[in-house]
C-alpha cells in the first residue's frame, strides 16, 4: 500500500509539472542569455502578430518556444498563427497544450480552441469551448467572443447536416492544378473544357508579398481538359496578371470573357473584364458605375445572355456586410442601376462568390448569414415566377465547418468545382471536383457547341452567332466563335423556340431553328458550321421562316430572318437572288405548287417593302418536286415523330444567289 501511495504521488506530481504554466521570468531560468534572446523573439513576434503578419510571428514565437515550451500564452499565440495560416492540426495541438498549461487563459484562445474542434466536425467539444469562451470573455478580442453564440448554432446545425449527408463524390483535382500554396475561385466554361483560377505562389508576377495578408500577391492560372484530364496549370501572364492582386471572379459560358478582381490606387477593390481574341486577351477594363463604386466589389458573373451582370458589393444601403446585386444592359448598351436581390438572398452577414448557371435561373453563392455549419457555406436559389426561392444549403460533405466558397457547375449539372480548405488537401486552400449522383432534376437546357469554318478551305473562322427567340420575337444573346480555334458554345434554356444565325463578312449567313419544349431534359448538341463565301449558285435554307397553317401569309417571327436577307442585299447591291419555297408530299401536286409559289412571293413582297428593288428578286415555288428526304425514306421511318421531322425538313424556304 505504501509503495502504491508513493507511485500515485509521483504520477500526480509529474502531471502537475507537465501542466504547470512557466512564465518567462528570470527566477525560472538559470541561462539568462537565452532568456534574453527568447524575450526578444517574443517582443518581435508580438509586433508581427498584432500587425496580422502571422507567418513571421510564428517564426519568432517558435524560436522562443524551443527555450520554454511550457508557457500557455506563447503556445496559444502559436496556435492562433497556425490557425491563421491554415495548419489546423498544429493549431489544435498548440491550443490544447496552452489549455493544459492554463485552463484560465483568455477567452479568445478558448474560442480558438473551440474553432479547431469545429473545423474538424468535433461539434461536442467545439460547443463546450465556445461556451467557456462566452463565459470567460476576452481582453484580446471581444468581438470574436460575441460570435460564440452563432458558432454554437452552427455546430448544432452541423450535426443535422452530417446526419443527413448528400450523395456526392469529392475529389481533389490534383497537383497539376493545386500546389502547396492557395488555389481558389475556379471558373469553368459551360462544357467544362477550360478552367481559370487564382493562386498565390512564389513565382507570382512581380515576385512580391502582400504583408497586409502575409502572403504572395494573387495571379490567375489556366488549365484545359485533355483526354478527360486537366493539364498542368500555367500562369496566364500579362496583360491580365500584374505585379499586384489579380484574381478570377467569373467567366462567360463560352470562356471568351473573364471577370477579374483588382485593387485600384484608391484601395477599393473593383471588377474588371477582359475579352479573348484568338489566343490573346485584351487589357482589362473596369466595369462602369453603377457596378463598381467607391466601395468594394468582390465577385461577379454574367447571365447566359451576357445582358445581366450579378455582382457582390459592400456599398451602403444593403442588408449588411456584402450583398448580391444585379445590373441589366439597356438597348443603348449601358448598364442600368444596381438592384439589390433582396432579403430572400441577402442577410446582415456576408454573401459572396456568386455563380449563375447556364440555365439562366439557378444562382449559387456563399453566405455566412443563412443557416450554415461554419464559416461560409454554399447555397442555391432559383428564380421562378419573378422571385428568388429560399436559399438551400447544399449540405454535407460539400459544405464543411470551415469556409466553402466559389462553387461552379457544368451545364449538364453533373460536375461542380469549388474551393475548400481541407486537412487532407495538397496545401492550403485547394480546388475540388464534385461528382453528383444522376438525378431527375437535371438542368433543362440545350448546350450547342462546335466550330465555325470556311466550308471550302476549312479555315477556322471568327463569326457572330445570334440567338433569337422566335416566340417572343426578340434577340436573346450574341456570341462570337474564337478566331484561332473556331470554337463556340451557346446555352439554350428549355421552353423557347430559337432561331440561330451565324454571320461573317463576305460569307452567306447560316440559319438554324431549335425548338426546345419546357419538359426537355439536358442535351448537348455538337454542330460544326461551315460557311459559304458569297458567290453565284450558293444558297441558304432559311430555317426561321414560318407561315400560318396551310396559308402563304408570313408570321411575324419570320421577319428577323428576312431582315438578314435585306442586310445582305444592301451590302451587295449587284446581287440578284431567288426566294424558293418547297412543300412536303402531303396534298395534291397542284395545290402544293401554288401554295409554295404564294409563299415564295410573300417573302419577295416583304423584301420589297424594306426597299429592295423587285428586279433583283425572283419568287419560285417548287411544290414537292425537290425533297431533301425522299418519300420512300420517310415511309421507312419508325415513329410518327420521326416522319413529321422529315416532312418539316422538306417544307422549307431557300435563298439562292443568282448573280453577284
Amino acid at each position: 500500500m505504501r509503495r502504491l501511495l508513493v507511485l500515485c504521488i509521483l504520477i500526480f506530481s509529474s502531471q502537475l509539472i507537465v501542466g504547470q504554466n512557466i512564465p518567462f521570468d528570470k527566477n525560472n531560468f538559470t541561462d539568462k542569455e537565452r532568456l534574453k534572446s527568447a524575450l526578444k523573439n517574443i517582443q518581435e513576434g508580438d509586433a508581427f502578430y498584432f500587425s496580422n503578419i502571422y507567418s513571421k510571428a510564428l517564426e519568432k514565437f517558435s524560436e522562443a518556444n524551443t527555450f520554454n515550451p511550457k508557457n500557455a500564452d506563447l503556445n496559444a499565440k502559436i496556435g492562433d498563427c497556425y490557425l491563421r495560416t491554415g495548419e489546423y492540426k498544429k493549431a489544435q495541438l498548440s491550443l490544447e497544450k496552452a489549455y493544459q498549461l492554463n485552463p484560465e487563459m483568455d477567452g479568445y484562445f478558448l474560442y480558438l480552441l473551440g474553432k479547431t474542434y469545429h473545423i474538424n466536425n468535433n461539434f461536442k467539444s467545439a460547443i463546450e469551448f465556445y461556451k467557456k469562451a462566452k463565459s470567460k470573455g476576452s481582453n484580446l478580442n471581444s468581438s470574436a467572443i460575441e460570435t460564440a453564440g452563432k458558432k454554437i448554432e452552427e455546430c448544432e446545425f452541423g450535426k443535422e447536416l452530417v446526419a443527413s449527408s448528400v450523395k456526392v463524390v469529392i475529389t481533389n483535382v490534383g497537383n497539376l492544378i493545386n500546389s502547396a500554396d492557395h488555389e481558389y475561385v475556379p471558373v469553368i466554361t459551360a462544357d467544362e473544357s477550360e478552367m481559370f483560377f487564382t493562386s498565390r505562389r512564389k513565382n507570382t508576377t512581380g515576385g512580391k508579398r502582400d504583408y497586409l495578408i502575409d502572403d504572395y500577391y494573387e495571379d490567375i492560372y489556366y488549365s484545359k481538359k485533355e483526354n478527360e484530364t486537366w493539364s498542368e496549370a500555367v500562369n496566364i501572364s500579362s496583360p491580365i496578371n500584374s505585379e499586384f492582386h489579380d484574381a478570377t471572379v467569373g467567366l462567360s459560358i463560352d470562356g471568351q470573357k473573364l471577370f477579374i478582381y483588382r485593387d485600384n490606387a484608391k484601395g477599393d477593390g473593383n471588377i474588371l473584364v477582359t475579352e479573348r481574341t484568338g489566343n490573346s486577351w485584351s487589357e482589362p477594363e473596369e466595369l462602369p458605375n453603377p457596378i463598381n463604386s467607391k466601395h468594394q466589389e468582390t465577385s461577379a458573373c454574367f447571365s447566359y445572355t451576357g445582358k445581366t451582370i450579378y455582382f457582390v458589393s459592400d456599398r451602403p444601403g444593403g442588408y449588411g456586410g456584402k450583398d448580391i446585386y444585379k445590373s441589366d444592359l439597356d438597348e443603348k448598351g449601358k448598364w442600368g442601376n444596381a438592384q439589390n436581390l433582396g432579403a430572400t438572398i441577402n442577410t446582415p452577414f456576408d454573401e459572396d462568390a456568386i455563380f449563375l448557371h447556364a440555365d439562366g435561373k439557378t444562382l449559387y453563392f456563399s453566405s455566412k448569414g443563412h443557416q450554415t455549419m461554419g464559416g461560409y457555406d454554399i447555397f442555391k436559389s432559383v428564380f421562378e415566377k419573378n422571385k428568388w426561392s429560399t436559399p438551400i444549403n447544399l449540405g454535407y460533405p460539400i459544405n464543411s465547418a470551415d469556409d466553402d466558397v466559389c462553387f461552379v457547375l457544368s451545364a449538364n449539372g453533373k460536375y461542380g468545382y469549388y474551393t475548400s480548405e481541407k486537412v487532407e488537401g495538397q496545401g492550403k486552400k485547394d480546388i475540388y471536383k464534385l461528382t453528383f449522383e444522376v438525378k431527375d432534376d437535371k438542368p433543362r437546357l440545350t448546350l450547342l457547341k462546335g466550330i465555325v469554318y470556311d466550308s471550302k478551305s476549312k479555315e477556322l473562322l471568327s463569326a457572330q452567332i445570334e440567338i433569337f427567340d422566335n416566340t417572343e420575337n426578340k434577340l436573346v444573346s450574341t456570341y462570337h466563335s474564337n478566331s484561332v480555334t473556331g470554337k463556340y458554345i451557346v446555352s439554350l434554356p428549355a421552353g423557347h423556340d430559337y432561331g440561330i444565325s451565324v454571320r461573317k463578312e463576305g460569307y452567306l449567313f447560316y440559319s438554324q431553328n431549335i425548338n426546345i419544349p419546357d419538359t426537355a431534359a439536358f442535351q448537348e448538341i455538337k454542330k460544326d458550321i461551315g460557311l459559304d463565301k458569297i458567290e453565284a449558285g450558293k444558297k441558304v435554307v432559311l430555317m426561321n421562316i414560318f407561315y400560318d397553317y396551310n396559308k402563304s401569309s408570313l408570321r411575324t417571327s419570320s421577319f428577323n430572318e428576312l431582315d438578314k436577307v435585306v442586310e445582305l442585299l444592301n451590302k451587295n447591291p449587284k446581287m440578284k437572288v431567288e426566294l424558293g419555297a418547297h412543300s412536303d408530299s402531303r396534298g395534291s401536286d397542284g395545290y402544293n405548287l401554288k401554295l409554295s409559289q404564294d409563299r415564295a412571293q410573300s417573302c419577295v413582297d416583304y423584301l420589297t417593302s424594306k426597299g429592295i428593288d423587285k428586279v433583283r428578286l425572283n419568287a419560285k415555288g417548287y411544290g414537292e418536286s425537290k425533297p431533301i428526304i425522299l418519300e420512300t425514306e420517310i415511309n421507312n421511318l419508325k415513329t410518327e415523330d420521326e416522319k413529321e421531322k422529315a416532312h418539316q425538313q422538306n417544307r422549307r424556304t431557300e435563298f439562292k444567289i443568282l448573280e453577284h
